[in-house]
């Protein structure tokens, strides 16, 4: 009798269980067959929406940006303050919404008296509304602060991103320029220019300050484009060839102004306020031009008659001021990644 032949050995895609292979499919073995079973298994994980781990699609790297962005919608204190902001900028556009007198309309027989019917903040030293003036002064105080910020964010940034970029000489003199800027007191420059000046504008005052503001923001920006250019891409982008210009445009300003947009946010409300402590010592702007700084000085001289005089412009001085700084430190806390 022949003797018994042992069971043959399943196939290896039967032991694990799964279908047999089709017309045309892979040989159980071979090196072409395993290099297409391979193959095959990539292209289904490539086709699967979750990826290899099953773990969703994966998202883009975000930009510091993004990021920032991010912070600051879930950041009450920039909510707040970017709603006061919001507000005061409207009504500097168009005081008219919530103000439908006029500053300049005065009558003596009211001087000092307090709240009425329509005139919710009383009136002042010579029967002007107070409510109205202090509406109207936003326009003034908001158009400085910001006029300024924008002269002395873009003067500082070019001289000392230039200055932090090519370095020599041309940082040495510059660094010299600047420790003697910081070296005159603001409001004791701002006594000695100003007093000579005769112009009823906004202007003189603007050009002051960024006279002696562009110093910091020329610090800072150099700081920060020294510590940008020395990162790889730019190392990289230098060695394929790229032209100064094109470095400092597209690879360093856009990853060093960061630090330059935090100190001008704040500054723009420290800017509002030297305005306003300029007016009052008679040096800044003077009247008719209505501003929270003239008024407060008025209202100096009666504030045990009438408080109120006083009260409302310096309180609508003090929310303005407070506003931009909380949106500076909410920016800054958004856009320093030591923070994070």
């Amino acid at each position: 009798m022949p003797e018994p032949q042992p069971p043959e050995s399943p196939e290896p895609w039967m032991s694990g269980g799964g279908r047999a292979p089709e017309d045309g499919a892979i040989a159980a073995t071979g090196m072409g067959g395993a290099m297409d079973l391979a193959m095959s298994e990539g292209e289904t994980l490539e086709k699967t929406p979750g990826g290899p781990e099953g773990t969703g699609p994966q998202e883009k790297p975000r930009s510091l940006w993004s990021d920032a962005w991010r912070d600051l919608r879930r950041n009450p204190v920039f909510i707040v303050s970017a709603l006061v902001i919001l507000f005061l900028v409207v009504i500097s556009l168009w005081p008219s919404l919530i103000a439908s007198g006029n500053p300049l309309n005065c009558d003596l027989a009211e001087a000092q008296e307090g709240s009425q019917p329509g005139h919710p903040f009383g009136f002042d030293g010579q029967g002007c509304d107070v409510y109205t003036r202090t509406v109207y002064g936003t326009r003034i105080s908001i158009a400085v602060g910001v006029c300024a910020t924008l002269g002395v964010a873009i003067l500082g940034s070019i001289l000392g991103g230039l200055a932090g970029f090519f370095g020599g000489v041309w940082d040495s003199v510059l660094s010299r320029i600047t420790d003697i800027f910081f070296a005159i007191p603001v409001v004791l420059g701002g006594l000695v220019l100003l007093s000579v000046v005769t112009s009823n504008t906004v202007w003189p005052v603007i050009g002051f300050m960024v006279l002696l503001g562009w110093p910091q923001l020329s610090r800072i920006a150099r700081g920060s484009v020294i510590t940008t250019k020395q990162n790889d891409y730019v190392q990289a982008a230098r060695a394929l060839g790229a032209s100064n210009s094109r470095i400092l445009l597209r690879h360093i300003a856009p990853n060093a102004v960061a630090p330059v947009i935090v100190v001008a946010t704040i500054a723009l409300g420290t800017y509002i306020a030297l305005e306003a402590t300029l007016s009052y010592l008679g040096v800044g702007l003077k009247p008719p031009t209505v501003s929270w700084g003239i008024d407060i000085s008025s209202a100096s001289a009666y504030i045990r008659q009438a408080p109120h005089m006083l009260l409302w412009p310096a309180g609508a001085l003090a929310l303005t001021v407070l506003a931009f700084i909380m949106l500076g430190d909410a920016v800054r806390d958004a856009l320093d990644p030591k923070l994070r």
